[in-house]
């Protein structure tokens, strides 16, 4: 419609209205059919704008989308193998129907955050030459009614018809944080959200209604246990591959991609790196690498050193140095703490620390920086009492050296409760093998205290046999702030040889 005839019908309107009042004739029903219509008008026009926005922005997705592969993929070996298995079923769509299989519907890829999950669907698409249409479980969510059933609808239009526009004989639809719309229905009143699952698990049944073009659903989520059991049944999400931390195989191999377009040193150990970056996601070790490049840049130096590396594992695991001034008392105690920390490490894992430092970093005032020795995943009882040991460390040196404990011990505390948790769940404890939700909290508060009371006394043993350490390192630490693995190492074996 013209600009100018929406002019002359907003002008006319009100004075026809205007018009029939001083004529006698009752307009207020007239009115109330105006507002309607009009509230109708801009609740249509907002609904055809986000269509507009959201297919925009998935173009802009696809075109912004590079051809990225399988290879350019680092660690996460058998996720990926199981992937373009599930694949081959799409690519070799023929071959397999001659067998009698079903082709997957749907692909649920779960894991932590950071793990290159959206990265391992554009590189389906990618091996099986698809059309790749993406979209957030967040863009399915409105307030009106409905909306979220009609995007759902859109998006299985939108992938059919670029598939076939672009002779493509296949089309993935990737969904990220899928937990927002596929989360557990409950009884009662009807939600949004649970017509917008309902819409979703109706497309996923009509998939292979039509055999071209032949659509494959890629999800992802950090919670899969939050998803609806109709979701996760099979033919509807049919496999469900887990997507985990790397292990150091997968870290040094993700290090390796991130480095390649920049200057690095050739002295430059990726196997101390892996080592180091035990427990980072693959967007973790993308962030040391480039937060590496700015420490180089920020020195004006060309190539990256293996201390840019170490400051920048120091950033992404507990923040940027901040500028908090500490009293020298104030200094002295955190100093001790860490030692502490350090010692009963090195007691009970002799070669774990990497660095002790006083420098503040987030709200830590001082850390201890540890370097695990292997891959592990099967953790025994005493492993996870010297891991309790270690985290008591800190508060059982200040009360050797100060009679008590400070703040500084919260996160510590924190800590070694989690481990405590764990032994009850695993049955490593007095109580047996229970379910801890039929343990009273009496129960497990006994437990626990009984626990880590042991363990308390047990590394105020372990601390005051190691005295001579304390006063052999503490000045070095409070001078330098810092002490590297081999520098405490050094002072442990000298000091050890002394007499108590």
């Amino acid at each position: 419609m013209p600009r100018w005839t929406k002019e002359v019908l907003i002008g006319f309107l009100p004075v026809l209205i205007i018009f029939l009042a001083f004529i006698g004739i009752n307009v207020v029903p007239l009115l109330f059919a105006a507002i309607l219509i009009g509230v109708l008008l801009v609740v249509a026009n907002k609904r055809g704008g986000l269509a507009v926005g959201a297919a925009a922005d998935r173009k802009r997705k696809k075109n912004s989308m590079s051809k990225l592969t399988f290879e350019e993929i680092g660690g996460q070996d058998n996720a990926k193998e199981e992937l373009r298995e599930a694949l081959d079923f799409l690519n070799r769509y023929d071959e397999v129907q001659k067998f009698g299989i079903r082709p997957l519907k749907g692909i649920l890829l779960t894991g932590p955050p950071g793990t290159g999950k959206t990265l391992m669907a554009k590189a389906a698409s990618q091996y099986t030459d698809s059309v790749f249409v993406a979209a957030a479980g967040s863009e399915f969510v409105e307030m009106y009614v409905g909306v979220g059933a009609g995007r759902v609808r859109d998006l299985f239009r939108d992938a059919r018809s670029r598939a076939a526009k672009e002779n493509k004989k296949s089309a993935i639809i990737f969904i990220d944080e899928i937990d927002v719309i596929g989360g557990k229905r409950e009884g009662g009143q009807q939600r949004e959200y649970d017509q917008t699952l309902n819409q979703l698990l109706t497309e996923m049944d009509g998939i292979y209604s039509s055999e071209s073009p032949r659509i494959l659903i890629i999800a992802a989520t950090n919670r899969k246990e939050m998803l609806d059991s109709a979701l996760l049944r099979p033919g509807r999400f049919d496999r469900h591959i887990q997507v985990d931390l790397p292990d150091k195989k997968g870290r040094k191999h993700i290090l390796q991609l991130h480095a390649k377009n920049k200057p690095i040193t050739e002295a430059l150990d990726m196997d101390k790196i892996a080592e180091e970056s035990y427990g980072f996601s693959g967007a973790q070790l993308e962030s040391v690498m480039n937060e590496a490049a700015i420490y180089m840049m920020r020195e004006h130096k060309q190539e990256i050193e293996q201390r840019h590396i170490s400051m920048a594992i120091d950033k992404v695991m507990m923040g940027e140095k901040t500028d908090r001034e500490s009293t020298l008392e104030e200094k002295r105690r955190v100093a001790i703490h860490e030692l502490g920390h350090a010692i009963m490490a090195e007691v009970v894992r002799p070669g774990s620390v990497s660095q002790v430092a006083l420098s503040p970093r987030g709200q830590a005032l001082g850390y201890v920086r540890h370097n695990p020795q292997e891959e592990q995943y099967l953790y025994t009882k005493s492993f996870l009492e010297e891991q309790i040991m270690i985290a008591l460390g800190g508060a059982a040196s200040e009360e050797i050296y100060y009679g008590g404990r400070s703040t500084g011990s919260s996160n510590d505390f924190e800590q070694a409760l989690n481990i405590v948790q764990t032994m009850m769940k695993s049955g490593l404890t007095s109580l047996g093998i229970v379910n801890i939700e039929m343990v009273t909290t009496e129960e497990l508060m006994r437990e626990n205290n009984v626990i880590l009371e042991a363990l308390m006394s047990r590394t105020r043993d372990v601390l005051e046999q190691h005295r001579n350490v304390f006063d052999q390192s503490l000045d070095i630490l409070l001078r330098e702030e810092t002490l590297s693995g081999n520098q405490f190492r050094c002072l442990f074996s000298e000091s050890s040889l002394l007499p108590a």
